[in-house]
Formats: structure tokens, sequence, C-alpha cells
């Protein structure tokens, strides 16, 4: 898709005024966050509403004013608007009150990671109540861990908090809110008075840390399916709707069963298998279960029932909602059959227990269970007139309220009454609790705000391009830093196109040369498709050979067309500059500054793509720091070489460091969705990937190399042009055998076509 003209990124910008306004709520005079501050306010600007914006600002001001440098007030701004968009606004009052109570102890170093890793938490953590039990967890842990000298009242920074907060995406990737618990309190137990056993357990790094995780790692968590699920909602059922996972860990005896509400279909956040039916079929009667109920329930008043009326009508319907569904899907039945409790008749004493659950969930299996085996007489009857009422359709849920109405008058007992309900071995836990099967007149409060969604998100155009958020991978822990680094991609600023033109007319004898190795590489002239059944024109020879066999009493040949093709290339590339300070400084053996001779390199090879007709995209890059990663478009795929082109390259400046990696993903992410064979990313560089927040210097250039894998993994070949004449210390590591490194400079205007040439020829 052609990049918008350059003037349309004015109208992004938001008012000075009102960026004034936000500056003087936030009052911080760090320099780091004036770099990010208007980006960020574009961006939470159109995520959050205007009151979550002043609480936003006010807990940021708080942040900055607290004592701890920027690094926790430059997290938050950068990651909250996209938290708060998943977990809801709500869910700042609880975040600050733990950061507050983390500040009061010896843990504040702890903030920063728990900013940090809150976008990756709440995206397996995705509502308020979840987030709530992981930091009361995390408070725990702090607690438990912060140690004390006998005798004296003063306690220590906890060994393990901050890397718990980094490593919790990956163990909430493995493992529910339950299984997290168990492990969390695994390593409380038993190594809360051996501080480096603990930060050891804590980062998995000992056997041990590992080995009670794989041992709590079971089931099926619904985060890892939520795809595969909303394709099956979609294929199977017509049906689409958010899922959401609620916690099983710590709602008490009683595990709260699947429902649906305004924010969408809730489920368990884990499946174990049971009755040999594994967890993702187990999410997949769930599902078939609520998404039936949408399809053929209708709400019903509740108001004139009683509780015992209300959980009978609720048996007869969810029967009825089974028999359609496996009416529909055959298949449901075994699931359904081996999910459904098979209670034991007589196993509920009505002497001493309220037996109606018990006896309802008897008639339940009989339903849909051929009843040889039940004794009771009145079973039978209820079964045919369940089944008479079926077959004559689908039935109603209003015949479904008659017939519950009716067995309940002729069955009840008066111990039904009794204040304990027999539960064993009766709850279907595949069906849902129901609650949209009910209609209230005088809604309570609850019941408003269940229908009401208390926040709706801001119908407002987006102002700005949010930041996208990469991950980093770490050498020495061998694991990705989720949502580490913050992308902003914006369009070029522009300059005069005459400049660039004046640059292609100071080359032209070395365009004329290149012209004539590009003839070489355009497309050849058409090829002839013979003996095609359908085709552009008739092939005479066949079609005479045709009506030779024709006459001849033999089956003729009926491929007599030909059609034509062009023998082609599909070839998309993009070229990707590192637009870093190191730019500015003179070539040697030349006037110019490395930027002026990329500047004319670039002009050159772009002006040969546009002759081969291969889709081209250029962007620069530069960064300062990881909260501030610049990515700029200089020319998009949808773009012919032009004016507009050329002016943004005429405008083309050098400053900051240079964060490769993130680059390198964010120009895999629009080249990977071209549709072209080959796929090559040209990295144009003068130095090894370094900024200014990194103190070790494998760290930058490990995780360029980790991001070239992933290119590999994606179909997308990298290939680094180095103008470093010491490169080779480095960029072997990064690209292995596919670079080559430009020691005289002053040659790259001619070198960059050609190689390109020779990479695609």
């Amino acid at each position: 898709m052609p990049l918008r003209p350059c003037l349309a990124i004015e109208s992004l910008v938001i008012s000075p005024a009102q960026l004034q306004t936000w500056r003087s709520q936030l009052d911080s005079g760090f320099p780091q966050v004036a770099d990010v501050f208007a980006d960020c306010m574009a961006e939470a600007h159109t995520r959050l509403s205007p009151a979550g914006m002043d609480d936003y600002l006010a807990q940021a001001r708080f942040l900055g004013k607290m004592g701890r440098g920027a690094e926790p007030l430059l997290i938050f701004l950068q990651e909250w608007p996209q938290v708060a968009q998943i977990v809801g606004e709500e869910a700042l009052s609880p975040l600050m009150a733990s950061v507050k109570q983390i500040n009061k102890s010896p843990n504040s170093q702890a903030i920063a990671p728990l900013l940090q890793a809150l976008a990756a938490i709440v995206r397996r953590l995705p509502t308020a109540q979840q987030l709530q039990h992981y930091l009361d967890l995390s408070l725990l842990l702090m607690e438990r861990t912060s140690s004390s000298i006998h005798g004296i009242h003063k306690s220590y920074p906890s060994p393990s908090l901050a890397v718990f907060f980094e490593k919790s995406p990956q163990l909430l990737a493995l493992l529910s809110l339950q299984g997290l618990r168990l492990w969390v309190d695994y390593g409380i137990r038993n190594y809360s008075h051996h501080p480096q056993q603990q930060h050891e357990y804590f980062s998995l790094s000992s056997a041990d840390s590992r080995a009670v995780l794989q041992r709590e790692r079971h089931g099926t968590l619904l985060m890892d399916h939520t795809r595969s699920l909303d394709l099956y909602l979609r294929a199977l059922w017509q049906d689409s709707e958010v899922l959401v996972p609620y916690p099983t860990a710590f709602d008490g005896p009683l595990t709260p069963m699947p429902y649906m509400d305004a924010y969408g279909i809730r489920l368990p956040d884990v499946y174990d298998t049971r009755q040999g039916i594994p967890g993702i079929d187990r999410y997949r009667a769930a599902l078939a279960h609520l998404a039936a109920h949408r399809r053929w329930s209708t709400p019903v008043f509740a108001d004139n029932f009683s509780p015992a009326q209300r959980l009978a009508i609720e048996c007869f319907e969810d029967a009825r909602i089974d028999a359609l569904a496996m009416r529909e899907y055959p298949g449901l039945r075994r699931l359904f059959m081996a999910l459904h409790p098979d209670p034991l008749e007589g196993a509920c004493n009505p002497a001493t227990h309220s037996c109606l659950r018990h006896r309802l969930v008897v008639l339940s299996r009989a339903l849909f269970a051929a009843p040889v085996r039940f004794q009771q007489e009145h079973l039978h009857d209820w079964i045919k007139r369940f089944h008479a009422a079926l077959a004559q359709g689908t039935s109603s849920t209003t015949e479904m309220v008659s017939l519950a109405l009716s067995y309940l008058g002729k069955t009840r007992l008066q111990s039904d009454q009794l204040p304990d309900t027999w539960f064993d071995n009766t709850v279907v836990d595949y069906h849902d609790d129901n609650r949209h099967l009910w209609r209230f007149h005088e809604l309570s409060d609850d019941e408003e705000t269940f229908d009401s969604p208390d926040q709706a998100p801001p119908e407002q155009e987006p102002q700005t391009l949010p930041p996208r958020h990469y991950p980093e991978w770490d050498y020495h822990s061998q694991t990705f830093r989720p949502d580490w680094v913050s992308l902003y991609e914006s369009l070029h600023p522009c300059g005069k196109a005459a400049d660039i033109d004046a640059l292609l007319a100071k080359h032209s004898a070395l365009s004329k040369r290149l012209k004539r190795l590009l003839d070489l590489l355009k497309p050849q002239d058409k090829q002839r498709l013979r003996f095609q059944e359908d085709g552009s024109e008739l092939d005479l020879d066949v079609a005479i050979r045709s009506l030779i066999d024709l006459k001849s009493g033999c089956p003729p040949d009926p491929r007599i067309n030909m059609s034509h093709t062009t023998h082609g290339r599909s070839i998309a590339v993009t070229l990707l500059l590192d637009l870093s300070e190191s730019l500015n400084e003179k070539a040697h053996g030349s006037a110019q500054t490395v930027l002026q001779l990329s500047q004319e390199a670039v002009a050159l090879l772009a002006w040969a793509i546009e002759q081969l007709g291969d889709p081209l995209a250029i962007a620069g890059f530069h960064s300062n720091t990881r909260h501030d990663v610049r990515y700029l478009h200089l020319k998009g795929f949808g773009e012919h070489w032009g004016d507009a082109v050329k002016a943004r390259l005429a405008a083309m400046q050098a400053g900051y460091s240079t964060r490769m990696g993130a680059a390198l993903r964010h120009a895999a992410h629009t080249l990977a969705s071209q549709p072209a064979d080959k796929k090559l990313l040209l990295v144009l560089t003068d130095g090894q990937p370094a900024d200014m927040d990194v103190k070790d210097p494998r760290l930058l250039i490990e995780d360029a190399k980790m991001a070239v894998r992933e290119l590999d993994h994606q179909g997308i070949f990298s290939y680094c042009i180095n103008l470093d004449a010491n490169a080779d210390a480095y960029v072997r590591d990064i690209f292995g055998k596919r670079y080559t490194v430009i020691d005289q400079i002053a040659r790259l205007p001619e070198q960059l076509p050609k190689l390109f040439m020779a990479l695609t020829r």
C-alpha cells in the first residue's frame, strides 16, 4: 500500500497547547522523557478515556517523583496504554497500589522489571481479576523473601523479586495461575533462607526449579489455543466472540463454570485431561454448548420462578441444547458422554440432604443416554416426553420451561427444602452457568453492570502510529526479553527532489553502464505454453492433428489451445539504512561524508530497481536507548521512484545509535507480506550494533544475530553491506557469510547497484 504524502504527517500531531497541558500534569524534567513524550501522549490519547488519561498522567507523575530515575517512568508511559486496552483502565489502581507497596520496601529496583513485563503478562492474564491474583502472588513473594537480621529490624531486598518479574512472561507461557502459585510456593518454602539458591530457583537456573516447573506444567492453556478455538467457532457454528480466561486457582472449593457476558465468552484458564478427553477437546465441548445456546436458546424472565424451578428449567434446556448440538455434529456425542457425570441412583440420602440437584443430573444423563439401568419408572416417561418435543423440530425454550415445571410438580420431595445440597458427581463442567438464560424486570446493580460495559472504547480517530514493541535476545540467559524495545515508525521528512536529480546527473556515465547490465536482468520475452484446454489462441498444429484423429475414429486430443506467459522475476527488496551519528564523518579518501555517499548509492540503486520493476521499500533507522528506536520510511513498496521519494531521500540525516535487531524485525514485518518468491533484505551500515544504554558490546551483536536467524525462518534472505574496514570482527557473527565489506567507501555508489544485481541475477 502506498505511503501517505509527507504533508499528512502534520495532521497527525496533537496541538502544542494540549501537549503543554499534559507536560504540566506530568511535571517531569527527564530529557529521555521529553524525546518520546509527544509519541506516548498520541498513543495514550487514542487508547484511553479522558478520565483514564488523567489517571495515567497522575500515576506517571508519581513514578517520576519517587526518586528511582527515569526508567520506571519511561516504561510506564510506553507500556500502560496497550496494557489498559487489554485488561481495562480499572486495573491501574491495584497495579499502582502494588508499585507503591514495593517502593516502600527495600525492593524498589524491582519496579522497572514489573512494569517492563506487564504487557507480556496481561497478554497471558487478560482480565483485571487475573492480574490482581498475579500482583497478590508477587507481594507474597516479596514479603516472604525479604530477609532480616535476627534481633535487628532491618530488611534487605528480596534476591528473587526482580528476576521473578523478568521470568514471569516465560513462566506464564507454560503455567496456569494455579501452577505458577504452586511453583512460587515451592521456591519460598525451600529457599527463603538461602539467597543464592533462591535467586537460582526463581531465575530458572537450578535443576530443582526446572523440575518443579515441569511437574506443575500440566493441562491445556486457553491462551495457547485462542486462535484455533476461534476458528472452530467460526467454521462449525458461524459464530465469533472474544475468548477470555478466568483463573481456576483462587476461587475456593467450587470451580466457577464457563459463562457469557458483555465482554465475551469466559472459559477456565487451563483444562486438564479428564475421562480420556484432552484439554483442547474439553474447550471444544464447552464452546459447542455455548454456541448452541446462542443459536437456539431464548431468554426468559426469572422473577416468577423459585430457585428450584430455575434449576429444573436449566437442566431441561441444557439437555435440549446438547441434543440439538449432537444432532448437528454427531461426533460431539463422544465428548458429551465422557464428560457428563454419571451419578448412581440412591447415592443421595433424602433424609440428610436435598437431592433435587442429584435427581436432575440423573435425568440429564438419561435424556441422551440409553436409560436401561435406571430403575425409576418416572424417568422413562419424562425421557419420552422430552424426545417427543425434539422430534417436532428444535422445540423451544418455552416448551422446556413447561416440561421442567411439570416434572418438578410431580417429583418434588419434602426433603428438597433441606439446607444441605448433594453436590457429589453432579457438576457438568462443560456446561455454562446459564446467566444468559435469565432476564429480570427489576435489574440489580450487578446486572446493570453486567449488561452495560462500564467503559466503552473512545470513538476517536487515531492521531499517530502507536509504537511497536519488539523482544530482544539476552544471550546471558538465552531467553528473549519480551516487549523490551519501543520502535516508532514515521514517514521521513521531505527535502528537495532536485538534489537527487543532480546526484543522478553526476553519475550519468555509471548509469549508462548499469543500463546495459539491467537489460540482461529484465524479464525476457513471452514463452508459449502449448497443449492447453483453455488458452488465448488456437494451436493450429495440434488442432489439425486432433481433427485427423477425429476423422479416423480415434479420440481427439482436447488440448488444442495455447497461451503465453512472461518469463519474469519475482523478487521483493527492502533496503534498510543505518542512519546513526557515525555517518556524518568524512569518508576515507573523499571530501564527502559517508551519509552523502550513501545518498548517491541509494539513489542509483532505487533507479536501477525501478528499471527492473522489482518491488522496493527503503527505510532508515537509528536509536536513542531501547525506549526510542526510530524507523523512518523513505519509500514504500507501492510507490514508484518519483519526486516524493526523492524528496525524502534528499532530507536524510544521521544521528544517535544503531540498535539493529529491532529494525531488522520491523523490516521483516512488512517484507514478509509481499507476494514474491524471493524476499531480500539489504542492510547498509557503517558499524556494529550499539546503543547508549547497553554496556556489554556483545549484547546487541547477539540480538542482531538472533534477528537474522528469525528472518531465515520466515524465508527472508538477509545480506549486509558494511562500510567499516574492521567489520570482519563482528559482521560474520551476525550474518554468517552473507556480507560484503566495502573498504573504499568512495566507490559505494558504483558497488551497491552492482552488488544488488549480482545477488538477484
